[in-house]
């Protein structure tokens, strides 16, 4: 038997791993079934913090559950982000649908993605915060492959 180590997942590694996201009540909200294995280099932010954390020290073949709360997901659920408009104010809101993304210019000229998140006849609610900001997301990881 040779002394050497099975090599595992470190920061600065290029992988492939399939996972599964769920919510606690257990829905999916995402998913590499189906699709191709996501790909990413570890520890450069490409990820959400708590999934780049959960893949280290991983080995080819292994898998892993893990809980991540918001601030090492997609952060907290910022109240101010989330905006009241008059309805007539915005182009083609006869259009909007609850649930669908518009992009909003701010006022320094950078333009920020926000959800419809409640319509009325008069109003229209806008949410920029990411949809699963404020959530505890539940994945399970699969190692599948150092690129």
């Amino acid at each position: 038997m040779s002394g050497q180590k099975e090599r595992v997942v470190a920061a600065g590694d290029q992988i492939r791993v399939n996972y599964t996201g769920r919510f606690e009540n257990g829905s999916t909200f995402d998913s590499s079934e189906g699709r191709e294995p996501l790909e990413f280099t570890v520890g450069a932010e490409q990820v959400i913090p708590g999934f780049d954390q959960a893949v280290v020290g991983l080995k080819p073949g292994e898998g892993c559950k893990v809980v991540i709360a918001p601030e090492n997901g997609y952060g907290a659920h910022v109240p101010e982000m989330v905006a009241e408009v008059e309805r007539h104010l915005i182009p083609d809101s006869e259009k909007l649908v609850l649930g669908s993304m518009l992009e909003v210019s701010l006022e320094d000229g950078q333009t920020l993605e926000v959800q419809v998140v409640e319509l009325s006849d008069a109003i229209v609610t806008l949410d920029g915060n990411h949809p699963l900001a404020g959530k505890e997301l539940h994945f399970e990881i699969e190692m599948l492959e150092f690129v």
